[in-house]
């Protein structure tokens, strides 16, 4: 596997950065206010509604000047941000239509995510629906290889995010993701999110002693000493290990429990990678989620 170019900022030195997903369907100064409320030190949002395939429609030189004035804050701030894409996106999809949105839609995320200073855009990495699990990888590639070719070099990288298990996924483990990797001929704009209550859903055991250590591990060692790593989604599981289902929990108070994500803090192939909770609310719990996290044990 490829090294990334030096150029790229990868993960910086230093303890985590921990933070949330936070709304911004109010503006995102309402976004940015709800961030400095629950003590966030990096978020994520959305850059179009979740669960619609349709994009905001608004003047340009609008977007232009509501993008500098956001980048304008969050470097203010000091905050990294990352865009996560639409639920809906399925690039193994064997419907050509699903497709064609899914690849519309990373690249709306990507361009926003660009104009307003992104890190990077997260994607869920698709499933197999209507067809083989080989000719959907064939279609993910082929829906993916132009968007990581066409991304600019100051703009966000696309972050691959395995799933919990449901369906036919197309990646789910470490060694799931080394295979997507590979078919995407280890594109240098191709990052990973990990998301904690995916990974034990799907069967990675974070709550067996010394689990959380040995999933970070065998995730380095899938990944290379290349920095792929750029986000973890910090979530508990209402769910047992293996169960399959993605059903998040506040930290501590799932399945996982609170030692485990300490373990991943302080892992060395977490050193300066963000960890954003996308924990159910109120604001009250996202901010207890987000002091757990910052307070565990370096």
């Amino acid at each position: 596997m490829p090294e990334l170019p030096a150029t790229r900022p990868g993960p910086r030195p230093g303890p985590p950065r921990v933070g949330a997903h936070v709304p911004v369907a109010g503006g995102f100064a309402a976004g940015l206010r709800y961030a400095a409320d629950i003590g966030a030190e990096a978020i994520q949002v959305f850059a179009s509604n979740p669960r619609s395939w349709a994009l905001p429609a608004s003047d340009l030189a609008q977007q232009a000047r509501a993008a500098d004035t956001i980048r304008d804050r969050l470097a203010e701030a000091a905050l990294p941000v990352f865009v996560h894409t639409p639920y809906l996106i399925n690039v193994g999809s064997a419907d050509p239509v699903i497709r064609e949105r899914s690849v519309v839609s990373i690249g709306h995320s990507l361009r926003r995510g660009a104009a307003i200073g992104a890190r990077g855009v997260v994607v869920h990495t698709g499933s197999a629906a209507g067809g083989g699990r080989e000719k959907a990888m064939l279609h993910a590639r082929d829906s993916l290889m132009p968007v990581l070719d066409a991304i600019p070099a100051d703009g966000p990288d696309l972050l691959l995010e395995p799933m919990a298990g449901q369906g036919q996924l197309l990646c789910t483990s470490p060694a799931d993701l080394g295979s997507y990797l590979e078919m995407l001929d280890w594109h240098p704009r191709a990052g990973v999110c990990l998301d904690t209550c995916h990974a034990f859903s799907a069967g990675t055991d974070l709550a067996a002693p010394g689990g959380a250590a040995a999933a970070l591990d065998e995730l380095a060692g899938v990944l290379g000493g290349t920095g792929r790593l750029r986000l973890v989604h910090a979530n508990d599981s209402k769910d047992p290990c293996g169960s399959r289902r993605d059903r998040h929990e506040n930290i501590g108070a799932g399945q996982i429990g609170e030692q485990p994500f300490a373990v991943l803090l302080r892992h060395p192939a977490a050193a300066g990678v963000p960890f954003v909770v996308e924990t159910p609310g109120p604001k009250t719990a996202h901010a207890a989620d987000v002091s757990e996290l910052s307070s565990a044990p370096q």
